[in-house]
């Protein structure tokens, strides 16, 4: 009597710590922007990942080695989000042109030392616009440094739009078998089309090895990337977290898929 006792004791103690555990929200953190020296976060990105049931953390910049490695260790997933451009020269290996926008030398180190470290830690990843991009070029990919002046098409689509951020302008295409065609299935078109907002003059032009397309505009710019080998690791060049936040969940499930890849 005496032993069973103490078996329910100790089932009493530890069930419940056990499914406490199992429920922890996973903390994703966010890479802040750094304009002007302040590190920045839009709230969008912070309302997204509470609505899917993440902990949101902004990561401030830095470029010390040894601090991105603690942050890596201290999160469960990783938001890469939008910004400024990405340095060609020292990034890819390709001189700028004219039209390239801005770019924060100190946010290219960070962000792709932190995607980096990330990824090979086995944590999720979701790039979002520069997000992508960053994705790309950490592992050995190219961008389009301006697409209006590198990109020509019989019918090319305005990637940079003039809309509310909730407001999908133009179409993508989302390419069967992919993880993101898994996440966003019930959501599409018969043709698998998606119409998304878009801010952006810079895409992937090479994809980096070990990724593949996942999603297409009209015109043929690359709207959305993935890892091969590993289904937790996946870049959108458009804004979900825009229409999350004012209300819409239709892609909601981008960052429910993040967190529970977490879990």
């Amino acid at each position: 009597m005496k032993n069973t006792f103490f078996i329910w004791l100790i089932a009493a103690i530890l069930i419940p710590c056990t499914l406490l555990s199992q429920e922890k929200a996973p903390v994703i953190g966010l890479s802040a922007t750094y304009e002007s020296g302040q590190n920045n976060v839009p709230n969008t990105y912070i309302i997204s990942v509470r609505k899917a049931g993440g902990i949101p953390v902004i990561l401030p910049v830095t470029d010390d080695p040894a601090i991105i490695a603690r942050m890596v260790e201290s999160i469960d997933g990783l938001i890469l989000t939008g910004g400024e451009d990405v340095d060609p020269l020292l990034w890819y290996g390709e001189e700028p042109l004219p039209a390239m926008g801005g770019i924060v030398p100190v946010r290219d180190f960070f962000d792709i030392h932190l995607t980096r470290a990330a990824v090979e830690a086995g944590i999720p990843v979701l790039g979002i616009c520069r997000g992508e991009q960053v994705l790309n070029v950490a592992f050995g990919g190219t961008l389009y440094q301006d697409i209006p002046s590198q990109v020509k098409r019989k019918t090319p689509v305005k990637h940079r739009q003039n809309a509310p951020r909730e407001y999908g302008t133009h179409t993508i295409t989302v390419i069967s078998g992919t993880t993101l065609y898994g996440i966003l299935k019930d959501v599409l078109e018969k043709d698998k089309t998606y119409r998304v907002n878009s801010y952006h003059h810079q895409a992937v032009k090479d994809v980096a090895p070990g990724f593949v397309v996942s999603a297409l505009a009209r015109d043929g710019i690359v709207e959305a990337i993935e890892m091969k080998d590993n289904p937790h690791v996946l870049g959108v060049q458009f804004h979900p977290e825009g229409p999350v936040s004012q209300g819409d969940d239709t892609l909601l499930p981008l960052f429910r898929y993040l967190v529970r890849s977490c879990r």
